[in-house]
């Protein structure tokens, strides 16, 4: 199978480049720049170019752009950036992939898209879209994909919770605060945490990617959600560090913003595509993704 790959420099791009690879499928990257090596095809997006060879004989792409949702304190200028980065080369995708005939298109999305509202309700990908800022960008963001789907190309909208890595992401930030001591929860803790693995995380776009009945949303999720006072005595557990502090809501806010709004709520999100069709997670628990996180990192 050929692959085309956008945002496979990121911390799940790499990781699936690598994975696809040793399945001894075929890999090209999109690039940003001049073109360096024989896999690689350059892209611009922000003007709608895009290296006509590339989409050639291709069986799928999969789109991981975006800018990091997490990366900084938002504003007006980084809120608008955050969209630009995702829906505007998901529409260049997804108007190049009808044009050449690519019968696949793997496009990222976020679990958040439920909103931040949930409370403890289950979530599945037959839930209903939410109202805040991630929710909408996040349906915006899928809507992209639709020039696509209207050319008949399987679109397979990849709805991911945070994904715990070993050498990257968002546990990358949070091990210096828990080495020193430092970890807690946040707000009340009895919130929502979706969480998945790298390797489930890679694991579940490899499978959709090889799974032709498969389209349309689903969850990159761990299948046993988490409140966000559990997934820090999990990590304090895999640190073997205490985890005694609490950091009262109105501090998130006055740290983070309007982002404090997707870490003090979130969606009890279930992988109830992936598990229907028969996907096994290696890490089932957040204590398995955690320990095989901080045990390779």
């Amino acid at each position: 199978m050929k692959v085309v790959i956008a945002g496979s420099s990121g911390l799940i791009g790499t990781a699936l480049v690598a994975a696809l690879r040793r399945d001894g499928h075929q890999v090209c990257r999109l690039v940003r720049r001049a073109a360096a090596a024989p896999d690689e095809f350059t892209w611009d997006p922000a003007h709608a170019r895009l290296d006509e060879r590339a989409l050639r004989g291709a069986d799928a792409v999969v789109n991981l752009c975006g800018a990091g949702i997490a990366d900084r304190r938002w504003d007006g200028r980084y809120k608008q950036l955050l969209r630009d980065s995702r829906i505007t080369p998901t529409d260049v995708l997804a108007t190049a992939v009808a044009a050449a005939g690519v019968p696949t298109l793997v496009n990222a999305s976020g679990a958040h898209y439920y909103g931040s509202e949930t409370g403890d309700a289950v979530i599945d990908e037959t839930s209903p879209a939410g109202t805040d800022f991630l929710a909408r960008l996040c349906q915006d963001w899928e809507a992209a994909t639709e020039t696509a789907t209207a050319a008949g190309v399987r679109a397979v909208l990849i709805r991911s919770a945070v994904v715990l890595a070993p050498n990257g992401g968002m546990l990358a930030k949070l091990h210096p605060l828990y080495w020193a001591g430092l970890g807690g929860r946040l707000g009340s803790g009895r919130q929502y945490f979706p969480w998945i693995s790298l390797d489930d995380e890679v694991g579940a776009i490899v499978f959709a990617l090889t799974h032709p009945e498969i389209s349309g949303p689903l969850n990159a999720t761990g299948p046993a959600p988490v409140t966000n006072a559990e997934f820090t005595r999990a990590l304090g557990r895999a640190l073997h560090r205490p985890t005694p502090f609490i950091v009262p809501g109105f501090a998130v806010r006055a740290l983070v913003g309007e982002l404090a709004d997707s870490i003090l709520h979130g969606p009890r999100a279930i992988p109830a595509v992936l598990e229907d069709a028969g996907y096994t997670h290696r890490h089932p628990t957040i204590g398995a993704a955690l320990s095989a996180a901080v045990d390779r990192g």
